[in-house]
């Protein structure tokens, strides 16, 4: 498993990378909750139609910076960000505490 850290970020969080199309098209359906973040690349947009919980969406760049950070409920459909290249997702409430936020540079390395 990889894991995930910002330059602010106390301590690395747990990261589960989708890279096929079937793993990034599955993302967090079916599940009732996330231990860490799921990255799912490439992407630019991402939906809650069928989600049980609510997630913090960070879309990233091309040199992973966060584009721009949304909660979404179950049931949406969230619109493609131009420049995004990857998106992060993790439970509702997550992203805050971890301090990433637009601007902020997000790592991956293995664990």
């Amino acid at each position: 498993m990889a894991m995930l850290t910002t330059a602010g970020m106390p301590a690395p969080v747990p990261l589960e990378i989708a890279r096929s199309a079937g793993a990034r098209r599955r993302g967090l359906l079916g599940r009732t909750g996330i231990e860490g973040a799921l990255l799912l690349s490439p992407a630019s947009a991402v939906h809650t139609l069928g989600m049980r919980f609510a997630i913090d969406v960070a879309y990233l760049d091309t040199a992973l910076r966060v584009v721009t950070v949304r909660t979404m409920r179950p049931g949406r459909l969230g619109l493609p960000r131009f420049r995004a290249r990857h998106v992060l997702e993790a439970e509702a409430g997550a992203m805050e505490r971890w301090g990433i936020r637009r601007g902020v540079r997000v790592s991956v390395r293995d664990a």
